[in-house]
């Protein structure tokens, strides 16, 4: 699929006055003759050494000779250990080495845990105020309840934190306010990456600005640093489709930076250099919500699809993963059929096809030792189907019969073959993320409090919780 490019960006974009944010910086000189391409984006300006090394042995969880498991995790039994109550829509984790956590509240705040207490450290301001939460002794169902999906949502700390007392976050704002006089604007909603400075009174400092986004749906927005320590982030379609295939646009992209906002060295080369941003890793994402390694490095995103389809993707440099134009297999017509394209679409790992909805968000590979069952493999959380998602992976196919749902259609990822099972199904209901701690604990925290569950909340809403194994 050749990258497609928004003739209404374009026209907008040479016939600006001023100058754009740092998210659609372009060079124009004045006579040029040839299309105007991105420039390279300035580095924050902080107090502290950002820079860090690339070398992915240096890796705590690097392990290039692992193993999938050859056993079932409904081997086992599991238990889950309240260990904060009543969060407000917590959306991310982050874990310092120190033992410190901070977790993100869509509402609009950044709470640190440390030795058994709470404290806010950040509430940024221009967070839409239409994210909100609603009792946890709410009676029925109220879909809108909780307001917008946006909010303040993907939360990471620096991986020399705390000598390097920076937290990253990502958070949807109004970037235009309604018209009073037209009934069908909405206004404009935009995305925001940020960081924040822990010792200087949380001052907070732009990294990425004016990123497509949507009050109500698909802005991405799980950010985390991976394993050769480069700072990943998903951004959603902003429900406008043909912007995941548009190199002008950041929307529905895979993007990989530098921890100063500035783009790798090694970055992909596009088709269209014309238009390329080197921070810009793959394209074709609608609304990428969950990131995750395997112990070689390999990148795995979570996706939501349209009316079910939801995927796992293998996400390498330089890869287009179809969305719009590609989104089912050989027997669903709704949409593009993966296989049916010459043209360089990357097929995912795992598409639920039109019959099943994960709705999937945050997830982690699991490498601890704590909860042995579930070691090695990628643990996602899922929304409306409020359940934990254990799925094994296989590099170069050829699952074993561990039962499960296998995932090894020949119009799949031809590398990989993937067996999914289902724990935990309606016990914490909808799951935002699944961490792991420096020491190999897990917890996951739930998405209770925005009103999108039939049984949820229930006192103590939301949660976060320590998933533990018995016997």
């Amino acid at each position: 699929m050749r990258p497609r490019r928004s003739r209404r960006w374009f026209l907008a974009a040479v016939g600006a006055a001023g100058t754009l944010g740092i998210a659609g910086c372009l060079d124009r000189l004045p006579g040029a003759e040839e299309e105007p391409t991105p420039a390279d984006p300035d580095p924050v300006d902080t107090p502290y050494d950002l820079s860090v090394d690339h070398d992915v042995e240096a890796w705590p969880h690097y392990d290039p000779d692992w193993e999938p498991p050859t056993d079932s995790p409904l081997d086992a039994e599991y238990a889950v250990e309240t260990v904060i109550e009543n969060f407000e829509v917590p959306w991310d984790l982050a874990f310092g080495e120190n033992g410190e956590l901070f977790v993100s509240e869509r509402i609009g705040r950044i709470t640190r845990y440390d030795a058994g207490e709470l404290e806010a450290v950040a509430e940024p301001a221009d967070v839409i105020d239409h994210a909100s939460s609603v009792a946890p002794d709410a009676e029925g169902a109220d879909w809108w309840g909780g307001g917008s999906e946006g909010g303040l949502l993907g939360l990471t700390l620096h991986p020399n934190y705390p000598d390097v007392p920076v937290c990253y976050a990502f958070y949807t704002y109004e970037a235009r306010p309604p018209d009073p006089d037209d009934d069908d604007d909405d206004g404009l909603y935009e995305n925001r990456l940020v960081l924040y400075d822990l010792a200087d009174g949380n001052a907070e400092t732009v990294v990425i600005d004016e990123i497509p986004g949507h009050r109500i749906v698909h802005n991405g927005s799980r950010i985390a640093f991976g394993p050769r320590n480069y700072l990943w982030v998903t951004t959603g379609d902003a429900n406008e489709e043909a912007l995941a295939a548009d190199l002008s646009s950041l929307a529905g992209k895979l993007l990989r930076l530098e921890p100063d906002g500035t783009a790798p060295e090694d970055a992909p080369e596009w088709e269209d250099p014309a238009w390329d941003d080197p921070r810009i890793h793959s394209i074709g994402h609608r609304n990428a919500q969950g990131i995750a390694w395997l112990p070689d490095g390999t990148t795995l995103l979570t996706e939501h699809g349209p009316q079910a389809r939801d995927e796992l993707q293998v996400a390498a440099a330089g890869e287009d993963h179809g969305w719009p134009d590609v989104r089912g297999g050989p027997d669903d017509d709704s949409y593009g059929r993966y296989g049916d394209h010459d043209d360089g679409v990357t097929p995912p790992l795992v598409n639920t096809g039109p019959g099943e909805t994960w709705a999937p968000s945050g997830g982690v590979f699991y490498t601890g030792g704590e909860v042995p069952a579930l070691r090695n493999r990628l643990l996602v959380g899922g929304l409306i189907s409020e359940r934990l998602y254990a799925v094994s992976i296989f590099p170069g196919g050829e699952a074993p019969d561990i039962g499960g749902e296998r995932y090894d259609a020949d119009w799949l990822h031809p590398d990989w073959d993937a067996v999914v099972h289902e724990l935990l199904v309606g016990e914490l209901g909808r799951i935002r993320h699944v961490a792991q701690a420096p020491d190999g604990t897990l917890y996951a925290i739930t998405s209770n409090r925005d009103g999108r569950s039939e049984d949820f909340p229930v006192e103590g809403d939301d949660r976060l919780v320590r998933i533990v194994q018995n016997g």
